[in-house]
């Protein structure tokens, strides 16, 4: 595809669907609708009902409410583009548009890494010193964390962005992706991209990296010390309260680390196999996260029931 820049001389980027069945994105949008859907309606859902139920104003339902959060904003950064390729062709992207969307993916990523990390926390403090619990996970405490979280995922991605605006664009100005990411968009540089490559890893070990070692290690401690417990009983609910929180942090990593791999050894792989990964990076977490709250916390399954049975009434 021949390079096509606008009057200020600033690249244009085109987007990509799924290579191959271009043909079929009307119907592949089918899916991806409901995705969406379930996506925005579950996270509005939980959100809505920790605000308005007083009974989960307690700091475990006041980090499910920022998780809740940072998947709004993930979803809403791709839909527009994710569904504007497969509803209308719209493929090009300007590049500062490109790189807005970069800093709301990135931004609410890392966001959700520390959220990710809080929460592990919360199941730390709850499991082994509970008696403590209610001291340390201050409202004043949860609203500091809360800032915390906002400012350390947004204000890493400044300098990476503007490092971004620096480079030259004079090769094919196709993305992999139905989105902007930051690898993709520098892979197509023709100018010395060692400083962004440097810059972007030390950012994600610094966040992501260092948020899964310390959620890893509240794991390894919580579990030495509910093995201390005498009771299997007291045991398996220990356990119990921490199979959601476990079950975020697979959905979100696991992607996430695929992706990464790909863009670093998969060159070679299929492009829609880049395609396929990068949706999943970013759709399954914002779309499993509130099924596997409802279902595996009683509370939030009781307040959603309590809603819809009110509203039906």
């Amino acid at each position: 595809m021949s390079i096509k820049k606008n009057s200020s001389n600033v690249p244009m980027f085109f987007l990509t669907g799924i290579p191959g069945l271009e043909i079929s994105h009307a119907w592949i949008a089918i899916p991806f609708c409901f995705l969406y859907a379930i996506a925005l309606s579950g996270n509005g859902m939980i959100l809505f009902v920790i605000i308005t139920e007083s009974s989960l104003h307690e700091p475990m339902y006041y980090f499910l409410s920022m998780l809740s959060f940072t998947d709004l904003g993930l979803t809403l950064s791709t839909l527009i583009t994710v569904l504007g390729i497969f509803w209308f062709n719209a493929r090009e992207i300007s590049f500062d548009a490109c790189t807005g969307q970069m800093f709301f993916i990135h931004g609410f990523t890392f966001m959700e890494s520390s959220v990710l990390l809080a929460m592990a926390f919360d199941r730390f403090v709850a499991i082994c010193n509970p008696l403590r619990y209610a001291t340390i996970l201050t409202n004043s405490w949860i609203i500091r964390a809360g800032f915390a979280i906002v400012i350390r995922g947004t204000t890493a991605l400044v300098p990476l962005l503007l490092l971004l605006k620096r480079l030259s664009f004079c090769q094919s100005h196709v993305l992999y992706h139905s989105y902007c990411f930051h690898p993709d968009v520098m892979k197509l540089s023709c100018t010395d991209t060692k400083i962004n490559s440097a810059f972007g890893l030390a950012i994600v070990i610094s966040t992501a990296g260092i948020d899964s070692v310390l959620i890893l290690l509240s794991y390894v401690l919580i579990i030495r010390s509910v093995l201390s417990i005498a009771s299997p009983e007291e045991q398996k609910k220990a356990f119990s309260t921490c199979v959601s929180h476990i079950s975020a942090v697979a959905i979100f990593y696991i992607p996430m680390i695929s992706l990464s791999l790909m863009h670093r050894f998969g060159k070679h792989a299929p492009p829609y196999v880049h395609t396929l990964i990068a949706d999943v990076y970013l759709l399954i977490p914002p779309v499993m996260n509130p099924i596997i709250y409802s279902v595996k916390t009683k509370q939030i399954c009781k307040a959603v029931l309590k809603v819809f049975l009110s509203k039906r009434i």
